[in-house]
C-alpha cells in the first residue's frame, strides 16, 4: 500500500514558477517508477512527466519539455515537479502517481496503481 500526498499548488500569473511536492508513505518508494499527471477542466487526465526509481531517467510530455523538471529524493520519499514559465494552458489539477510494477517511469495513466488526491494549479494570463 502506498499513500501519496501532493502539495505546492496555487494561483500564479503566466511566466511564474511553482514547485509541486509529493510525499509517499511506505518503505518501498525507491523501487517505484513515479509520475506526474494533470487533468484540466473538461479534459482527460494526461501525462506530464515521469522518473525511474533511481533518479536517472526522466520523460516529459512535449507540452512541458524545457519548462518542467521532475526529480525525486528517495531518502525523503518525495518526488518533485519544478514548473517554470507557466502558461494559462497549464491550469489543471496535478496528480502524483506510483507504479509499483514498472521501475522505469511509464508515461501511461493505466500503468499507475496508486494516486494522490491532486493539487490545483491555476495560471492567470
Amino acid at each position: 500500500q502506498v499513500q501519496l500526498v501532493e502539495s505546492g499548488g496555487g494561483l500564479v500569473q503566466a511566466g511564474d514558477s511553482l514547485r509541486l511536492s509529493c510525499a509517499a508513505s511506505g518503505r518501498t518508494f525507491s523501487a517505484h517508477g513515479m509520475g506526474w499527471f494533470r487533468q484540466g477542466p473538461g479534459k482527460e487526465r494526461e501525462f506530464v512527466a515521469s522518473i525511474d526509481r533511481s533518479n536517472g531517467l526522466t520523460y516529459y510530455a512535449d507540452s512541458v519539455k524545457g519548462r518542467f523538471t521532475i526529480s525525486r529524493d528517495n531518502a525523503k520519499n518525495t518526488v518533485y515537479l519544478q514548473m517554470n514559465s507557466l502558461k494559462p494552458e497549464d491550469t489543471a489539477v496535478y496528480y502524483c502517481a506510483a507504479d509499483t510494477v514498472r521501475p522505469w517511469g511509464s508515461t501511461q495513466v493505466r500503468d499507475y496503481d496508486y494516486w494522490g488526491q491532486g493539487t490545483q494549479v491555476t495560471v492567470s494570463s
